[in-house]
């Protein structure tokens, strides 16, 4: 038995072998596509949870406050709003104690009735020499997320 190869053998032949390799190529090809869909939904995911989040700070204000020395002893203890929202009644509680800052300045400002986004307010401090140099301030706020906010913020002296 003789085996005899035509043209139209070795075509056929060439034919089927491309249509392996395209086969091959197009599972491959296909096999990556899904890898590419399935990380562009994972980064889609993170981009709609960064939105949300963006979205929710928007609605919040942070407050804050440190002390500032302005030199010749005297210092000033500055709340600040660093959030994007505005701060709406403004009130501030010393859990362990105030014995620096002055009671009447604080019943004149406080509770304040807003604080504006990057707006500031600055009581006098009549620091001595037996003063603690570490003063924990608790800060309660209503902002557009939430009416009952609440930090405690430690600043030193």
């Amino acid at each position: 038995m003789q085996l005899t190869f035509t043209f139209a053998d070795i075509f056929a032949g060439l034919a089927f072998a491309l249509s392996c390799y395209a086969t091959w190529m197009t599972v491959r090809f296909n096999h990556r596509q899904k890898s590419l869909i399935e990380s562009q939904e994972r980064l889609n995911n993170i981009l709609l949870m960064q939105a949300e989040s963006e979205k929710s700070k928007a609605n919040k204000a942070d407050l804050g406050a440190n002390f500032i020395k302005l030199g010749g002893g005297k210092y000033r203890l500055r709340i600040f709003n660093k959030g994007k929202s505005t701060a709406h009644n403004v009130q501030i509680d010393f859990p362990e104690g105030n014995d620096v800052l002055i009671q009447s300045e604080i019943d004149e400002k406080f509770p304040l009735e807003a604080l504006e986004q990057h707006q500031s307010v600055d009581l006098l401090v009549g620091a001595h020499l037996g003063s603690k140099l570490k003063h924990a301030l608790r800060l309660t706020w209503a902002d557009s997320a939430s009416d009952n906010n609440q930090k405690t913020v430690y600043v030193t002296l």
